[in-house]
């Protein structure tokens, strides 16, 4: 690839140069905001041609009106972020700087604004303790190429955005996503200084069956299809242990996909809503006793419950006093 041609070390100045010239890192975000990070323009709507497809395209959108619904957020305490450009997403080559002026608008620029909030979290985790980004979670598209629905690979942009700009050098991933996160996991298999730990779990017998990045996981998790809520925690418990005793991160990046849902048509798991609840709770709790900044992607989940699942769960881990939004507790439907 051209951008990596000839001498290494001039490719990461460039790389340097991008990421510190970029403006994706918000200054001065008042006190007053909750580290959620969301954009209206999250949601994708394209001639009525998303409508024929698994993925649902307004997932976004719906868990943050399930949140202000609930009244966890209100739209003035919601940090909107900006659009990744060019620059800013060849920090890692980006799979599509297409030219097609209409999948830009309506597919790429969602999927941009996803991306810009993915990198704005990690610098509000590192501030406040946590973030949640309604979006992004784009594990199947790696530096080399897109994969699934992923168009950008914001984990690793995000991470490299840390790198440079946060002063940090230990980054776990926890992707808990039912689908391996390849793309993740061949940007950072070859980091010969080991600052990049990725535990992985998920369903072994579905897409994406990448045997190379296989080969570059800290900690694989297979599961079985079909794996109930009740063993996927016991067996999710166990890993959270094992990666404690292995690596001590400065900031966590939890893929925190409900495509495990029971029924989910991807996905092939059969873990219930309550199970996810339980399952996002363990991971911040995992954090949080260690005082390790957390930032949440919500990545995949195809189907119409997920949106409530995802919002269900943000209000357990306020009600649990995992993260603080200043707001009283309050039941979940």
């Amino acid at each position: 690839m051209a951008w990596t041609a000839g001498d290494p070390s001039a490719a990461e100045a460039l790389r340097r140069g991008r990421i510190l010239s970029s403006g994706l890192y918000l200054d001065g975000v008042p006190s007053s905001k909750a580290p959620v990070v969301y954009s209206p323009a999250y949601d994708i709507e394209f001639n009525g041609i998303e409508k024929q497809h698994p993925f649902d395209s307004a997932k976004w959108g719906r868990v943050r009106n399930f949140l202000v619904d609930a009244g966890l957020l209100q739209d003035d305490r919601i940090i909107e972020p900006l659009e990744a450009s060019e620059d800013d997403l060849l920090v890692v080559p980006a799979v599509a700087l297409l030219p097609n002026l209409l999948v830009q608008q309506k597919l790429l620029y969602p999927f941009r604004k996803q991306v810009g909030g993915s990198i704005l979290s990690a610098k509000l985790a590192l501030e406040r303790g946590w973030a949640i980004n309604i979006g992004g979670g784009f594990h199947h598209c790696s530096a080399e190429e897109g994969g699934g629905f992923c168009a950008y690979a914001d984990i690793s942009l995000c991470i490299h955005f840390a790198f440079v700009r946060l002063n940090i050098s230990r980054v776990m991933i926890i992707d808990l996503d039912a689908h391996q996160g390849n793309g993740h996991e061949k940007d950072f298999g070859s980091d010969v200084a080991g600052r990049v730990y990725t535990l992985d779990m998920y369903n072994s017998g579905i897409y994406p069956f990448d045997h190379v990045a296989k080969k570059y996981i800290d900690q694989k998790v297979e599961l079985d299809g079909g794996t109930k809520t009740e063993d996927y925690l016991e067996i999710l418990d166990k890993a959270l242990k094992v990666a404690e005793s292995r690596f001590q991160p400065q900031l966590i990046l939890y893929n925190a996909g409900t495509d495990i849902l029971d029924g989910d048509p991807l996905g092939s798991l059969k873990v219930s809503p309550e199970g996810v609840i339980t399952r996002d709770e363990k991971v911040f709790r995992f954090a949080k006793d260690q005082s390790i900044p957390l930032l949440m992607m919500t990545s995949g989940g195809y189907m119409k419950s997920s949106a409530r699942v995802i919002s269900d769960s943000i209000v357990n881990l306020s009600n649990k006093n995992l993260i603080d939004i200043g707001t009283h507790c309050i039941e979940i439907e």
